[in-house]
């Protein structure tokens, strides 16, 4: 994976999010004599001169937690710009290491619930890294549904047993009530199985179904000006360039798919944008991206390895 090299002015930064068997995740506090003192943050530090960020993962991870990495994998790249300072946050996500964490600089540490972040104070720039920890790596787009209500339901059923944790329900016509019901009976399961369900639809209907978000096609993208539900549901877009997702992104969308990454058989005349400009595309981009068009459930590391938060897809990763 090509890694583009920061602006000389800027710092780049390496940060671990280090996941135990609980899904808890391992943050620590700043010093309050230090930048952004006093608020808690993912393990890590500056990438030194000459070093890669694996490189500067497994030091850092040595020095301030006396622990060895065993095995990580990039989970986000955040720029951001604070009034005094710009850095580069690269994180990797840590499930594999060996020894026990101990803060070695005296820093104190907590082991927090992904659900719980939210309840402490970190650098604005951590908020997509709590984000991309949120979300799965796999997001099944639903096929609009046939004529057996059934059959769609055990389809559904079949992908959330296969771990699939987060489903996008195609456009349905909620006025017409065969489709409201079919709506609310898929939400209802996705919840039995601990999975969250975003509708593309028009937004009061995620409210009067008791969904957990909404999603937003690129023509609806553009026709929304603020972020059309609350904080406490999932904001998601439909983007094909760089402009809309940052479109998406400055209305508050907490993640966005990107299109088409491969050729696919229901758009052939579309061309694909490969996984090179997949990854130069969401570069400057700072919510979490989906790859979607032609993936196949084999392809999650490889859009790991480029940037991507997951794949998104309908016919591979339904029923």
């Amino acid at each position: 994976m090509r890694t583009t090299e920061p602006d000389k002015n800027t710092i780049h930064v390496v940060a671990a999010a280090i996941v135990d068997a609980d899904a808890r995740v391992l943050i620590s506090r700043r010093a309050e004599d230090s930048h952004q003192g006093g608020l808690w943050e993912f393990p890590g530090g500056k990438i030194e001169s000459g070093e890669t960020p694996e490189d500067a993962l497994r030091r850092e991870l040595a020095e301030e937690l006396g622990i060895e990495l065993v095995n990580a994998r990039r989970l986000i790249r955040v720029p951001h710009d604070y009034a005094d300072k710009s850095i580069i946050l690269d994180v990797w996500k840590v499930d594999r290491y060996r020894g026990d964490a101990q803060g070695r600089e005296g820093q104190p540490l907590a082991w927090v619930a992904i659900d719980d972040l939210s309840q402490y104070e970190f650098p604005t720039a951590d908020a997509p890294v709590i984000r991309a920890l949120d979300l799965p790596e796999l997001l099944s787009i639903t096929p609009r549904p046939g004529a057996s209500t059934t059959e769609f339901l055990e389809q559904l059923r079949r992908t959330l047993e296969s771990g699939v944790r987060l489903v996008q329900l195609r456009s349905l016509a909620m006025e017409d009530r065969r489709s409201f019901h079919l709506a609310q009976q898929s939400i209802e399961l996705c919840h039995q199985y601990g999975a969250r369900m975003v509708l593309n639809s028009a937004p009061e209907w995620v409210m009067k179904l008791g969904a957990d978000g909404l999603h937003l096609s690129s023509k609806r993208l553009y026709a929304t000006h603020e972020r059309p539900v609350g904080a406490d549901l999932l904001l998601s877009a439909s983007c094909h360039s760089q402009a809309e997702l940052r479109y998406a992104q400055s209305i508050g969308a907490d993640f966005a798919l990107l299109s088409p990454v491969q050729k696919t058989t229901t758009h052939p005349g579309v061309s694909a944008l490969g996984w090179t400009k997949f990854q130069d595309t969401i570069e400057p981009i700072i919510c979490p991206v989906y790859a979607l068009g032609g993936m196949q459930p084999e392809d999650v590391s490889k859009a790991w390895s480029y940037g991507a938060q997951g794949i998104a897809g309908i016919r591979s990763l339904w029923g």
